[in-house]
């Protein structure tokens, strides 16, 4: 009986081959909120998300999966592990999870889609009868509700995806009014103008200082002596008034004669003046006596 030669392993190239054809097929996919990514610098890494199955102790959860290809992909099957902790019997606590596609159940006619599609009929259906951690696989068989009520809790715990609040614009309107009302106003500096100047020059040059006024009585004219002066040369002066006043006033008129005769105090017309009291013959007052020379 002839002996076949060993299996060869699939070389690099193929299964690069064979992840691009799935990346083209999984743009054609409806994946819903699955999502199934490669690394952008290495293929043969990828990364995958399963929302809970609606209706599972699972409901609500976002569970991460690291995906690594083998080299003779697709000919080995892919290597899947649980990021996220996840209360479940056939997932361990490293994140190793027991399902039969990825072991005895692989074929190459699978594709990485496929496997995830059955990851999460998994969270939904758990399979007591090959658990990856004992205990979970009894309690899940013997007291349902306390299993359940502990994947929830676990779900919340780890799973639960955390929402990005944007905090409001704090309101600071009442701080700026307090501020603006307590800042004063700065005075605005007027310059001097022309005007201005003028009116400070002017008002600082004091008044002219008016004439000292002699206090005095001016007197009427009614009450005045009427004063008549006629030229002529050595002529005495004539004064109609009051006769001893007259008389004084003649004895100067001479005198101012007897000068002009003797020659002392040079030529001099004399004036005469007749003088007489307002009114009639009345007597003058102190201010009919004159005295002129020329």
């Amino acid at each position: 009986m002839p002996v076949l030669p060993p299996k060869q392993a699939s070389a690099p190239g193929t299964a690069a081959k064979r992840i691009k054809k799935e990346i083209t097929d999984l743009s054609r996919e409806d994946l819903g909120a699955i999502t199934l990514t490669p690394n952008e610098s290495n293929i043969f890494q990828w990364k995958a998300s399963l929302p809970g199955p609606s209706g599972s102790p699972y409901e609500g959860g976002v569970f991460e999966v690291d995906i690594k290809i083998p080299d003779d992909y697709p000919f080995s099957p892919p290597q899947l592990r649980f990021i996220t902790k996840v209360y479940h019997c056939n997932v361990a606590a490293t994140g190793a999870i027991c399902l039969d596609l990825l072991k005895h159940a692989w074929s190459p006619a699978l594709s990485l889609y496929k496997v995830i599609l059955s990851l999460s009929s998994l969270l939904t259906d758990p399979n007591p009868s090959d658990p990856l951690v004992p205990s979970i696989a009894q309690e899940y068989r013997s007291n349902r509700k306390k299993h359940d009520a502990t994947a929830r809790e676990w779900v919340k715990k780890f799973a639960t995806p955390k929402t990005t609040t944007v905090p409001e614009p704090t309101t600071i309107k009442s701080t700026t009014t307090t501020a603006t009302s307590s800042t004063s106003r700065p005075r605005a500096i007027q310059r001097p103008s022309a005007t201005s100047s003028t009116t400070s020059s002017s008002a600082a040059i004091p008044p002219p200082v008016p004439p000292v006024q002699v206090a005095g009585t001016r007197r009427t004219a009614s009450t005045r002596s009427i004063i008549d002066i006629e030229d002529s040369d050595n002529e005495d002066v004539e004064v109609v008034g009051d006769s001893a006043r007259a008389g004084s006033v003649n004895g100067l008129a001479s005198a101012a004669g007897a000068g002009a005769g003797t020659g002392v105090a040079g030529p001099r017309r004399g004036k005469r003046a007749r003088v007489g009291a307002a009114g009639g013959g009345g007597g003058g007052s102190a201010g009919d006596a004159i005295v002129i020379d020329e």
